[in-house]
């Protein structure tokens, strides 16, 4: 590809990529996008293949929808001779490394991407692999990733949760280890869960999601059994309060793990009821 040469193509002309599972999402991370483009234009060009009578988008979603905000007619792009299976593979390697990236967004690109090698006749036994096992369809699938091939697996297995419990995900409401354990569940039995959840107002934990899963393999899950796991109280669910992560996303780290948000809300708290504190005292003299 050592000939390629950048062509500056209408925007019109570019679709976006087939069941793209990457969000375009029109956030403050656009909007810094968008006054980049307005003050230093285009500075990575996108990737798109001739399809029909324009192009498809491999890579730049993003970026062509900050330049059609920031009133650029035209995007900066190499244009590729992709088969679909390459088109694929290229799509997801260009945009799983994001920051930000969901789990339901993973978990899909890295299906889309097994589905592609499979088509191209690649050995791809991965899905039923266990921990251990040299498959070559690991190191193939974990290619261009800095995630290891065990939890591209595990991300893949998210595929199979029902939409209202993979936002839950995403949401960060369920945390991604019980999650991979719920998606053993078939179908109905995950409704049956989430109308628990719902009842209880509270979430799996890991222990607890290991033990659905158990019940449903014995095939004694029922909607009673269900209730049962739900309403046990968890040691680290008493007195918990829940805050929105939507509502703190602006004034904490996008890379905070759970522990070090918790340690920061707590500081925080600690830190205004020491000037509080100090307030009263001095209304005091």
């Amino acid at each position: 590809m050592s000939n390629e040469q950048i062509q500056h193509i209408s925007i019109t002309q570019l679709t976006p990529f087939e069941n793209h599972p990457f969000k375009v999402r029109q956030d403050e991370e656009l909007q810094k996008l968008v006054e980049s483009i307005k003050e230093n234009g285009i500075l990575i060009p996108a990737i798109a293949r001739p399809k029909g009578e324009g192009y498809e988008l491999i890579a730049g979603h993003r970026r062509k929808l900050a330049a059609a905000i920031a009133g650029l007619p035209t995007l900066p792009v190499l244009v590729r001779d992709l088969t679909d299976e390459q088109a694929v593979i290229a799509m997801v390697d260009s945009n799983v490394q994001r920051e930000n990236v969901l789990p339901s967004e993973k978990a899909f690109a890295y299906k889309m991407k097994l589905e592609a090698l499979n088509r191209q006749g690649k050995r791809s036994d991965l899905t039923s692999c266990q921990i251990g096992t040299k498959c070559r369809s690991d190191s193939l699938l974990a290619e261009n990733s800095n995630e290891s091939a065990r939890t591209i697996q595990r991300y893949i297995r998210l595929t199979e949760l029902i939409p209202q419990l993979l936002k839950m995900v995403d949401e960060r409401k369920i945390a991604f280890n019980p999650a991979v354990e719920l998606s053993y569940l078939p179908k109905e039995q995950q409704s049956l869960l989430l109308s628990a959840m719902e009842a209880e107002q509270s979430t799996p934990s890991l222990s607890q999601a290991q033990r659905l899963k158990a019940l449903s393999a014995e095939g004694k899950l029922t909607e009673n059994s269900v209730m049962e796991v739900m309403r046990e109280q968890k040691g680290n669910q008493q007195e918990q309060i829940k805050i929105p992560y939507g509502r703190i996303r602006s004034i904490v780290k996008k890379d905070m793990l759970p522990k070090e948000l918790e340690d920061f809300i707590i500081k925080a708290i600690e830190d205004y009821q020491k000037k509080l504190n100090k307030a009263r005292s001095m209304d005091a003299r």
